[in-house]
């Protein structure tokens, strides 16, 4: 892929995935494509279907966070390294909201289009809950999958405008509850 055409294919999936993030996968992508910065008929060259685009945008989001968890455990201790993930992934599943329906296109047709991704979050998390429990940092009786249930819980609260300012609380109570008696 040339350059310029590569530019403009990660610039419509950073575009698509703040679309996705505010209205949902019926944002308009002509307006994704506007503010992209490219035509209509570029981004239809690039993502033929809007499962495409949804696609792309997924698969970003989850790559970004599975590579956030080794950079993180690199800059910082390994607890603040868990803490700063989490933080991540309220970001993360604030854009998955917007994808939603779209993933759930996806899923329903059986393509298995996804399928080379799954298990990749749990396992970043879970080298995350490893190095802090091996450096001492967290409680040894919670493990991944406890953390993940949390993060559900926290995914699954109703959408407002305080949602992301109160994920991040609840976030805090987890990291809190993992340090407790550590």
């Amino acid at each position: 892929m040339r350059a310029d055409a590569r530019r403009n294919r990660e610039a419509l999936i950073a575009t698509a995935g703040a679309a996705f993030a505010a209205d949902g996968v019926s944002a308009s992508l002509e307006e994704i494509a506007r503010r992209a910065g490219v035509g209509i008929g570029t981004l239809y060259r690039h993502f033929p279907t809007r499962e495409d685009l949804v696609e792309a945008v997924y698969r970003r989001e989850v790559e970004e966070l599975c590579a956030a968890a080794d950079r993180l455990l690199a800059e910082h201790p390994a607890d603040r390294a868990l803490e700063l993930w989490l933080q991540r992934f309220i970001d993360y599943a604030a854009t998955k909201r917007g994808l939603i329906e779209g993933l759930r296109v996806i899923f329903a047709a059986g393509t298995g289009r996804l399928s080379d991704i799954s298990g990749r979050i749990s396992g970043a998390l879970e080298r995350l809950i490893r190095a802090a429990r091996e450096a001492g940092l967290i409680r040894t009786d919670l493990g991944t999958e406890d953390v993940l249930h949390a993060l559900t819980a926290i995914h699954a609260a109703p959408q407002g405008p305080d949602w992301r300012d109160r994920s991040l609380r609840l976030v805090q109570l987890v990291m809190d509850g993992l340090r407790c008696r550590a």
